[in-house]
């Protein structure tokens, strides 16, 4: 059940996460659409291929993708001028779809017998990889490759789910506050991993 959840919950933040990038960088809407649907399936295909799994999995997902194609759709009709502050929105919806898809890789991964570091991997590429595609597309430095915190709370919830602290349902909807509400701290109060820059000749 919890797998399901997280599921929708992730594909509906990221498509709107892809959306919002896309309409930031003027895209038009086929290029909202494009961007949507890369942001919210992504992480999913690199994760498939990096467990061994067939990418064309994703195409048994067809009730994914037509929860993403409206996500979209409502977003990109929906009155802009009631929305402000577009960034932190974007910044919102990205966490939720890092922590929901961070714990639905890392359970896919249980889900397979996977090692607990394969179940890391997973967590991490799941719960990030479609923003870095959706960041590469829209021409900006990955989110996850910055010295801001993000990637690590990805890592953190598969450990976690790896070495079994959260199995129940009603712990992983817990993992799932608890996750977002760290990467939603990590911008807000700009926590930053360390930084060594080298300097040019």
């Amino acid at each position: 059940m919890a797998w399901e959840v997280f599921s929708i919950i992730g594909t509906i933040a990221f498509a709107i996460s892809g959306a919002i990038i896309a309409m930031e960088e003027e895209y038009d809407l086929f290029g909202v659409y494009i961007l949507g649907i890369v942001t919210a399936f992504g992480g999913g295909a690199i994760r498939n291929l990096l467990i061994g799994l067939p990418v064309t999995t994703l195409w048994g997902q067809d009730m994914m993708f037509q929860i993403a194609l409206a996500a979209i759709t409502i977003f990109f009709i929906f009155p802009h001028h009631l929305i402000q502050h577009w960034h932190r929105w974007g910044n919102f919806t990205d966490a939720i779809g890092l922590s929901a898809f961070a714990i639905q890789g890392a359970l896919y991964a249980v889900k397979l017998d996977m090692p607990v570091s394969a179940v890391v991997v997973a967590a991490v590429l799941t719960g990030s990889g479609g923003g870095i595609v959706r960041d590469l597309l829209a021409r900006r430095k990955p989110l996850v490759l910055r010295d801001e915190v993000y990637g690590v709370w990805a890592a953190l919830a598969g450990l976690l789910i790896g070495f079994e602290v959260f199995t129940g349902d009603i712990f992983l909807y817990i993992l799932f506050a608890v996750i977002t509400a760290l990467r939603i701290l990590s911008y807000t109060m700009k926590w930053r991993l360390p930084l060594r820059k080298l300097n040019r000749a």
